[in-house]
Protein backbone atom coordinates (compact mmCIF):
# COMPACT_ATOMS: atom_id res chain seq x y z
CA UNK A 1 0.00 0.00 0.00
CA UNK A 2 2.83 2.56 0.50
CA UNK A 3 4.17 4.70 -2.45
CA UNK A 4 7.69 3.06 -1.67
CA UNK A 5 9.18 0.72 0.15
CA UNK A 6 10.68 -0.22 3.68
CA UNK A 7 14.50 -0.49 4.22
CA UNK A 8 16.25 -1.75 7.45
CA UNK A 9 20.43 -1.11 7.35
CA UNK A 10 22.19 -1.98 10.57
CA UNK A 11 24.92 0.74 12.02
CA UNK A 12 27.55 -1.24 9.81
CA UNK A 13 25.69 -0.55 6.61
CA UNK A 14 24.66 -3.79 5.88
CA UNK A 15 20.94 -3.97 4.56
CA UNK A 16 18.98 -6.46 7.30
CA UNK A 17 15.84 -6.53 5.22
CA UNK A 18 13.92 -4.58 2.70
CA UNK A 19 10.68 -5.29 1.29
CA UNK A 20 9.39 -7.18 -1.45
CA UNK A 21 8.20 -3.67 -3.36
CA UNK A 22 11.68 -3.08 -3.53
CA UNK A 23 11.84 -4.32 -7.14
CA UNK A 24 8.96 -2.03 -8.39
CA UNK A 25 10.90 0.91 -7.49
CA UNK A 26 14.45 -0.01 -7.98
CA UNK A 27 14.20 -3.30 -10.13
CA UNK A 28 16.64 -5.30 -7.79
CA UNK A 29 14.78 -8.29 -5.82
CA UNK A 30 14.27 -8.31 -2.50
CA UNK A 31 17.12 -11.51 -2.06
CA UNK A 32 19.26 -9.51 -4.27
CA UNK A 33 20.00 -6.76 -1.66
CA UNK A 34 19.34 -8.23 1.62
CA UNK A 35 23.02 -8.81 3.65
CA UNK A 36 24.63 -6.69 1.03
CA UNK A 37 26.56 -3.61 1.78
CA UNK A 38 23.82 -0.51 1.02
CA UNK A 39 26.97 1.55 -0.11
CA UNK A 40 26.53 -0.66 -3.18
CA UNK A 41 23.66 0.58 -3.93
CA UNK A 42 23.90 4.70 -2.99
CA UNK A 43 25.54 6.95 -5.90
CA UNK A 44 29.30 7.51 -4.62
CA UNK A 45 28.30 11.65 -3.59
CA UNK A 46 25.65 10.38 -1.67
CA UNK A 47 27.64 7.99 0.69
CA UNK A 48 28.93 9.69 3.03
CA UNK A 49 25.33 11.44 3.94
CA UNK A 50 24.06 7.96 4.37
CA UNK A 51 26.68 6.69 6.51
CA UNK A 52 26.16 10.06 8.54
CA UNK A 53 22.87 9.19 8.85
CA UNK A 54 23.78 6.08 10.33
CA UNK A 55 25.41 7.21 13.30
CA UNK A 56 23.60 8.14 16.85
CA UNK A 57 25.13 11.31 16.84
CA UNK A 58 25.21 12.35 13.04
CA UNK A 59 29.14 12.35 13.09
CA UNK A 60 30.47 8.70 12.10
CA UNK A 61 34.59 7.89 12.24
CA UNK A 62 35.47 9.18 8.68
CA UNK A 63 35.83 6.24 6.34
CA UNK A 64 38.73 6.14 3.41
CA UNK A 65 36.96 7.99 0.10
CA UNK A 66 35.19 5.43 -1.86
CA UNK A 67 35.93 2.35 0.52
CA UNK A 68 32.84 0.37 1.25
CA UNK A 69 32.39 0.55 5.45
CA UNK A 70 30.50 -2.55 4.95
CA UNK A 71 33.85 -4.31 3.52
CA UNK A 72 35.67 -6.05 6.76
CA UNK A 73 33.08 -3.33 8.93
CA UNK A 74 36.35 -1.58 10.64
CA UNK A 75 35.98 1.91 9.30
CA UNK A 76 32.63 1.65 10.37
CA UNK A 77 31.79 -1.44 12.07
CA UNK A 78 34.25 -0.67 15.17
CA UNK A 79 32.20 2.61 15.74
CA UNK A 80 29.27 0.39 15.24
CA UNK A 81 29.45 -1.85 18.08
CA UNK A 82 31.25 -0.17 20.63
CA UNK A 83 28.57 1.46 22.19
CA UNK A 84 26.46 -0.14 25.24
CA UNK A 85 22.82 1.27 25.45
CA UNK A 86 22.83 3.16 28.08
CA UNK A 87 25.40 5.43 26.41
CA UNK A 88 22.53 6.33 23.47
CA UNK A 89 20.02 8.65 23.85
CA UNK A 90 16.83 7.01 24.72
CA UNK A 91 14.94 4.64 21.67
CA UNK A 92 11.64 7.66 21.83
CA UNK A 93 13.84 10.56 21.37
CA UNK A 94 13.89 13.09 18.55
CA UNK A 95 17.64 13.13 17.71
CA UNK A 96 16.97 9.26 16.53
CA UNK A 97 14.77 10.21 13.98
CA UNK A 98 15.70 10.83 10.41
CA UNK A 99 14.75 12.66 6.85
CA UNK A 100 16.91 12.40 4.35
CA UNK A 101 17.51 12.01 0.21
CA UNK A 102 19.65 9.81 -1.60
CA UNK A 103 20.33 8.53 -4.74
CA UNK A 104 19.77 4.59 -5.47
CA UNK A 105 20.73 2.47 -8.39
CA UNK A 106 17.77 1.88 -10.74
CA UNK A 107 17.86 -0.75 -13.07
CA UNK A 108 14.52 0.67 -14.26
CA UNK A 109 15.41 4.31 -15.23
CA UNK A 110 17.82 4.38 -18.21
CA UNK A 111 18.03 8.12 -17.92
CA UNK A 112 20.78 8.59 -15.37
CA UNK A 113 20.52 5.08 -13.80
CA UNK A 114 19.71 6.37 -10.26
CA UNK A 115 16.29 6.93 -8.29
CA UNK A 116 16.22 9.89 -5.94
CA UNK A 117 14.71 8.32 -2.36
CA UNK A 118 13.44 10.38 0.74
CA UNK A 119 14.60 8.46 3.45
CA UNK A 120 12.39 8.95 6.04
CA UNK A 121 12.61 6.44 9.63
CA UNK A 122 14.06 6.60 12.82
CA UNK A 123 17.37 4.31 14.43
CA UNK A 124 16.23 1.87 16.53
CA UNK A 125 17.44 -1.18 18.53
CA UNK A 126 18.12 -4.44 16.06
CA UNK A 127 17.42 -7.42 18.13
CA UNK A 128 17.95 -11.20 17.73
CA UNK A 129 21.74 -10.32 16.33
CA UNK A 130 23.71 -12.58 18.79
CA UNK A 131 26.77 -10.59 18.01
CA UNK A 132 29.87 -11.14 19.78
CA UNK A 133 32.70 -8.88 20.57
CA UNK A 134 36.60 -10.21 20.73
CA UNK A 135 36.83 -11.09 23.96
CA UNK A 136 33.61 -13.28 23.06
CA UNK A 137 30.88 -11.91 25.09
CA UNK A 138 27.68 -11.16 23.71
CA UNK A 139 27.05 -7.55 22.52
CA UNK A 140 23.73 -5.26 23.31
CA UNK A 141 21.50 -5.02 20.32
CA UNK A 142 22.86 -2.01 18.01
CA UNK A 143 20.96 1.24 16.47
CA UNK A 144 20.05 0.46 12.95
CA UNK A 145 17.79 2.53 10.51
CA UNK A 146 14.46 1.74 10.03
CA UNK A 147 13.31 3.66 7.18
CA UNK A 148 10.21 4.25 4.54
CA UNK A 149 12.14 4.75 0.99
CA UNK A 150 9.89 6.81 -1.23
CA UNK A 151 10.47 8.17 -4.75
CA UNK A 152 11.65 12.36 -4.45
CA UNK A 153 9.31 12.47 -7.42
CA UNK A 154 6.08 11.12 -7.28
CA UNK A 155 5.27 8.81 -9.98
CA UNK A 156 2.86 9.57 -13.02
CA UNK A 157 -0.58 8.38 -13.29
CA UNK A 158 1.02 6.07 -16.09
CA UNK A 159 3.46 4.43 -14.19
CA UNK A 160 1.49 3.64 -11.24
CA UNK A 161 -0.90 1.89 -13.82
CA UNK A 162 2.10 0.37 -15.72
CA UNK A 163 3.54 -0.49 -12.28
CA UNK A 164 0.98 -2.81 -11.47
CA UNK A 165 1.48 -4.90 -14.92
CA UNK A 166 5.06 -5.68 -13.93
CA UNK A 167 5.49 -9.21 -14.82
CA UNK A 168 8.11 -12.42 -14.91
CA UNK A 169 9.37 -14.86 -17.10
CA UNK A 170 11.66 -18.17 -16.64
CA UNK A 171 14.01 -19.52 -19.82
CA UNK A 172 16.58 -21.90 -20.59
CA UNK A 173 19.97 -20.16 -20.76
CA UNK A 174 19.00 -19.86 -24.79
CA UNK A 175 16.38 -17.77 -24.06
CA UNK A 176 13.61 -20.64 -24.60
CA UNK A 177 10.42 -19.61 -22.38
CA UNK A 178 9.63 -21.90 -19.60
CA UNK A 179 7.12 -20.14 -17.03
CA UNK A 180 5.08 -17.04 -17.17
CA UNK A 181 3.48 -15.41 -14.03
CA UNK A 182 -0.88 -14.97 -14.02
CA UNK A 183 0.25 -11.23 -14.86
CA UNK A 184 2.42 -11.88 -17.91
CA UNK A 185 -0.32 -14.19 -18.99
CA UNK A 186 -2.84 -11.25 -19.25
CA UNK A 187 -0.38 -8.95 -20.54
CA UNK A 188 0.71 -11.64 -23.63
CA UNK A 189 -2.24 -13.57 -23.74
CA UNK A 190 -0.58 -16.75 -24.10
CA UNK A 191 -0.88 -19.75 -21.60
CA UNK A 192 2.30 -21.28 -20.52
CA UNK A 193 1.93 -24.44 -22.74
CA UNK A 194 1.48 -22.27 -25.86
CA UNK A 195 4.77 -20.26 -24.79
CA UNK A 196 6.91 -23.17 -24.32
CA UNK A 197 5.74 -24.73 -27.62
CA UNK A 198 8.22 -23.18 -30.18
CA UNK A 199 11.77 -22.11 -30.76
CA UNK A 200 13.89 -19.99 -28.22
CA UNK A 201 11.79 -17.52 -27.34
CA UNK A 202 13.47 -14.98 -29.97
CA UNK A 203 10.53 -15.91 -32.62
CA UNK A 204 8.56 -13.44 -30.27
CA UNK A 205 10.84 -10.46 -30.55
CA UNK A 206 10.31 -8.38 -33.39
CA UNK A 207 12.88 -8.94 -36.41
CA UNK A 208 14.39 -4.96 -35.50
CA UNK A 209 14.51 -5.98 -32.04
CA UNK A 210 16.36 -9.54 -32.31
CA UNK A 211 20.09 -7.84 -32.55
CA UNK A 212 19.86 -5.56 -29.59
CA UNK A 213 18.36 -7.94 -27.27
CA UNK A 214 21.06 -10.94 -29.08
CA UNK A 215 23.53 -8.30 -27.84
CA UNK A 216 22.59 -7.89 -24.16
CA UNK A 217 21.14 -11.50 -23.86
CA UNK A 218 25.39 -11.90 -24.52
CA UNK A 219 26.17 -9.44 -22.21
CA UNK A 220 24.24 -10.93 -19.65
CA UNK A 221 25.69 -14.68 -20.35
CA UNK A 222 29.03 -12.84 -19.19
CA UNK A 223 27.95 -10.93 -16.46
CA UNK A 224 24.60 -12.22 -14.71
CA UNK A 225 22.82 -9.49 -15.93
CA UNK A 226 21.32 -7.78 -18.83
CA UNK A 227 20.66 -4.20 -17.87
CA UNK A 228 17.86 -2.46 -18.86
CA UNK A 229 16.57 -3.58 -22.78
CA UNK A 230 13.32 -1.92 -24.22
CA UNK A 231 11.83 -4.17 -27.01
CA UNK A 232 8.89 -5.20 -28.63
CA UNK A 233 6.91 -8.68 -27.65
CA UNK A 234 4.88 -10.46 -30.19
CA UNK A 235 0.78 -10.99 -28.35
CA UNK A 236 -0.85 -13.60 -28.88
CA UNK A 237 -3.85 -10.85 -31.02
CA UNK A 238 -0.25 -10.92 -33.41
CA UNK A 239 0.09 -6.96 -31.99
CA UNK A 240 3.38 -5.84 -30.85
CA UNK A 241 3.53 -4.72 -27.40
CA UNK A 242 6.79 -3.02 -26.05
CA UNK A 243 8.36 -3.83 -22.86
CA UNK A 244 10.93 -2.56 -20.61
CA UNK A 245 13.18 -5.90 -19.41
CA UNK A 246 15.89 -6.42 -17.34
CA UNK A 247 16.92 -10.46 -17.45
CA UNK A 248 19.23 -11.71 -14.74
CA UNK A 249 20.97 -15.06 -14.42
CA UNK A 250 20.40 -17.77 -11.84
CA UNK A 251 23.13 -19.63 -10.87
CA UNK A 252 22.75 -23.58 -8.63
CA UNK A 253 26.07 -24.98 -7.39
CA UNK A 254 28.00 -22.28 -8.93
CA UNK A 255 26.44 -22.80 -12.41
CA UNK A 256 24.32 -20.82 -14.49
CA UNK A 257 20.80 -22.96 -14.37
CA UNK A 258 18.25 -20.43 -16.24
CA UNK A 259 16.92 -16.97 -16.43
CA UNK A 260 14.53 -14.89 -14.38
CA UNK A 261 12.86 -12.27 -17.18
CA UNK A 262 11.32 -8.69 -14.99
CA UNK A 263 9.26 -6.87 -17.94
CA UNK A 264 7.47 -3.96 -17.38
CA UNK A 265 4.84 -3.32 -20.47
CA UNK A 266 4.75 0.63 -21.97
CA UNK A 267 3.07 2.49 -23.89
CA UNK A 268 4.17 2.80 -27.83
CA UNK A 269 5.08 6.06 -27.51
CA UNK A 270 7.87 5.29 -24.77
CA UNK A 271 8.80 2.33 -26.88
CA UNK A 272 9.26 4.95 -29.85
CA UNK A 273 11.58 7.26 -27.95
CA UNK A 274 13.50 4.25 -26.50
CA UNK A 275 13.88 2.88 -30.39
CA UNK A 276 15.06 6.54 -31.86
CA UNK A 277 17.83 6.77 -28.91
CA UNK A 278 19.15 3.38 -29.27
CA UNK A 279 22.14 3.29 -31.10
CA UNK A 280 22.27 2.17 -34.65
CA UNK A 281 25.92 0.67 -34.33
CA UNK A 282 25.36 -2.75 -32.73
CA UNK A 283 28.74 -4.51 -32.22
CA UNK A 284 28.29 -8.15 -33.08
CA UNK A 285 30.58 -10.99 -34.33
CA UNK A 286 30.33 -12.86 -37.74
CA UNK A 287 31.20 -15.91 -35.37
CA UNK A 288 28.32 -16.15 -33.87
CA UNK A 289 25.61 -16.38 -36.44
CA UNK A 290 23.82 -12.86 -35.51
CA UNK A 291 25.59 -11.44 -39.20
CA UNK A 292 22.85 -14.08 -40.71
CA UNK A 293 20.08 -11.67 -40.57
CA UNK A 294 22.31 -9.40 -43.07
CA UNK A 295 22.69 -11.70 -45.62
CA UNK A 296 21.29 -10.33 -48.57
CA UNK A 297 22.26 -12.57 -51.85
CA UNK A 298 18.30 -13.05 -52.94
CA UNK A 299 16.08 -10.15 -54.14
CA UNK A 300 14.97 -8.09 -51.48
CA UNK A 301 11.36 -7.01 -51.90
CA UNK A 302 11.44 -4.82 -48.74
CA UNK A 303 9.09 -2.86 -47.12
CA UNK A 304 9.19 0.65 -44.75
CA UNK A 305 9.72 0.62 -41.19
CA UNK A 306 7.13 2.36 -39.31
CA UNK A 307 10.26 4.08 -37.24
CA UNK A 308 13.00 4.33 -40.33
CA UNK A 309 15.29 3.10 -37.86
CA UNK A 310 18.42 3.82 -40.58
CA UNK A 311 18.08 0.51 -42.41
CA UNK A 312 18.84 -1.83 -39.40
CA UNK A 313 14.96 -2.54 -39.18
CA UNK A 314 13.87 -2.98 -42.75
CA UNK A 315 17.08 -5.20 -43.25
CA UNK A 316 16.45 -7.30 -41.33
CA UNK A 317 12.53 -7.30 -42.02
CA UNK A 318 14.12 -7.75 -46.12
CA UNK A 319 15.88 -10.70 -45.05
CA UNK A 320 12.81 -12.58 -43.45
CA UNK A 321 10.75 -11.96 -46.74
CA UNK A 322 14.00 -13.02 -49.30
CA UNK A 323 14.30 -16.86 -46.82
CA UNK A 324 10.69 -17.53 -46.47
CA UNK A 325 10.29 -21.52 -46.98
CA UNK A 326 14.17 -21.29 -47.76
CA UNK A 327 15.41 -22.94 -44.44
CA UNK A 328 14.92 -26.72 -45.79
CA UNK A 329 17.34 -25.50 -48.81
CA UNK A 330 19.53 -23.41 -47.06
CA UNK A 331 19.99 -25.30 -43.98
CA UNK A 332 19.23 -22.39 -41.46
CA UNK A 333 19.27 -23.51 -38.02
CA UNK A 334 15.82 -22.45 -36.69
CA UNK A 335 16.91 -21.88 -33.12
CA UNK A 336 19.01 -18.96 -34.83
CA UNK A 337 17.76 -15.57 -35.38
CA UNK A 338 17.19 -16.08 -38.72
CA UNK A 339 15.39 -19.04 -37.70
CA UNK A 340 13.57 -17.30 -35.58
CA UNK A 341 12.21 -14.28 -38.03
CA UNK A 342 11.62 -16.92 -40.46
CA UNK A 343 9.19 -18.45 -37.87
CA UNK A 344 7.32 -15.60 -37.72
CA UNK A 345 4.11 -14.75 -39.97
CA UNK A 346 4.36 -11.45 -42.40
CA UNK A 347 1.16 -10.78 -41.19
CA UNK A 348 2.41 -9.09 -38.01
CA UNK A 349 4.48 -6.91 -39.67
Amino acid sequence: ALNGFVLVVTSEGLIFYSSHTIQDYLGFHQTDVMHQSVFELIHTEDQQEFRRNLHWALSPPHAPEGEPSAEGGKSLGSSAVAYKPDQLPPENSSFLERSFVCRFRCLLDNSSGFLALNLQGRLKFLHGQNKRSEDGSALPPQLALFAISTPLQPPSILQIRTKNMIFRTKHKLDFTPLACDAKGKIVLGYTEAELRVCGTGYQFVHAADMLYCAENHVRMMKTGESGLTVFRLLTKENRWKWVQANARLVYKNGKPEYIIVTQRPLVDEEGGEHLQKRSMHLPFTFATGEALLYKSAYPLPGFPDPFQSKGKASKSKKTFHSHRGRSQKDGVDPSSLLGAVMQQDKAVY
